[in-house]
């Protein structure tokens, strides 16, 4: 099996969504059981300092997004950050898994060696391979957010495990052969 930078970000990304999906339909659930408004989970942050469970997933969506749009050449498209509910959330995946889906594998021919260079706040910027980027840029900044989205829901009491953060390697998991 050969691995493309195609399957790296948005194979993993698209299946990682869906999985963020379905943690906060858990998190849905758990509002309704413990009669909590939505909007306390959405809200919720780790620390003062970090930003809330709607900026985690807005954030993780705009990384899938960039590295789909980036590796293959193009501008990714601007997206509001104005979601305030579990739903919209939801539908902001889906928006990012229906653009995810417009960079067909060949379109990302040459991305290891294409130039990346987008600016950061203040003055600074980044520039590297598509490779670097993949690697050392995107995918870490995308888990980072997914994780932090996963353990705000954690942290509220929302009834999670390693299982539903690893669902999409579901297809994986069977029961031992017997010993001969």
């Amino acid at each position: 099996m050969s691995v493309s930078l195609y399957s790296i970000t948005v194979e993993t990304f698209a299946s990682r969504l869906g999985t963020l999906s379905q943690l906060l339909d858990k998190a849905a659930a758990h509002a309704r059981e413990k009669n909590l408004d939505p909007a306390t989970l959405v809200n919720a942050r780790l620390a003062p300092d970090m930003f809330t469970l709607a900026r985690q997933v807005q954030i993780a969506c705009d990384q899938a997004k960039f590295a789909a749009a980036r590796l293959t050449g193009r501008e990714p498209p601007r997206v509001e950050d104005n979601e305030t509910t579990i739903e919209e959330l939801k539908a902001r995946i889906a928006k990012t898994l229906d653009y995810l889906k417009t960079a067909p594998q060949s379109a990302f021919a040459g991305a290891d060696e294409r130039k990346i260079s987008f600016p950061l706040p203040g003055d600074l910027s980044v520039e590297m391979t598509g490779a670097q980027y993949a690697q050392d840029w995107i995918v870490p900044q995308f888990y980072f957010h997914m994780v932090t989205a996963y353990d705000i829901l954690r942290h509220l009491g929302v009834q999670i495990g390693k299982i539903d953060f690893m669902a999409h390697a579901g297809y994986a998991i069977r029961p031992r052969p017997a010993a001969a």
